[in-house]
C-alpha cells in the first residue's frame, strides 16, 4: 500500500511570497531524497493556492519527512503566512501520482483545515479549496 498526502495553502499577503517560494523549493529538494518518496508534484491554482500532492511508501515514511529538516523548520512560518491550510491522506493500492482532479475532488470531500493565525472567511467556514483546481508546475521525482 502507498501512502499520499496532499495540501492547500493560501497566502495571506503577497508580501510573504519571496520567504515562501524560497522554502518551498527546500521542502520540495528534501522530499525528494527523503527515504520512502514515491513521487508527487506542486503547483497552483488561479486563486493564489498552492497544492502538493506526495506519495510515500509508507505513512511512517511521510512522517519522519515532515518531521525533519526544512519542512520542519517552515510549518511554525506558515502559521502566520496562511489564511488558509488543509491537508489530506490516504491509501491506495499502488504508487501512481494522483491527478490534480483527483487531488481537489479528495481535497474537496475529505480534507480538513490546519491551523492558521488570521484565517479567512473561506477557512473560517470551513472550505478546504478555492473554486480553481490545481495545476501542475513541477513534477517530483525521488532522487537517483
Amino acid at each position: 500500500m502507498a501512502f499520499v498526502s496532499i495540501t492547500r495553502l493560501h497566502l495571506a499577503s503577497i508580501l510573504v511570497l519571496p520567504g515562501f517560494f524560497i522554502r518551498s523549493l527546500s521542502i520540495t529538494k528534501q522530499a525528494c531524497g527523503a527515504p520512502g518518496f514515491v513521487g508527487g508534484w506542486v503547483g497552483n491554482d488561479s486563486g493564489w493556492g498552492f497544492w502538493t500532492a506526495t506519495v510515500w511508501e509508507s505513512a511512517d515514511a511521510m512522517q519522519a519527512f515532515s518531521r525533519s529538516g526544512a519542512h520542519s523548520a517552515a510549518m511554525p512560518k506558515l502559521i502566520g503566512w496562511c489564511d488558509e491550510a488543509a491537508l489530506g491522506h490516504w491509501e491506495q493500492a499502488d504508487g501512481t501520482v494522483p491527478s490534480a482532479d483527483v487531488v481537489y475532488e479528495r481535497m474537496s470531500r475529505e480534507g480538513r483545515l490546519s491551523k492558521v493565525s488570521r484565517p479567512s472567511a473561506r477557512q473560517q467556514a470551513g472550505v478546504t479549496v478555492g473554486s480553481a483546481k490545481p495545476r501542475l508546475a513541477r513534477i517530483l521525482q525521488p532522487k537517483a
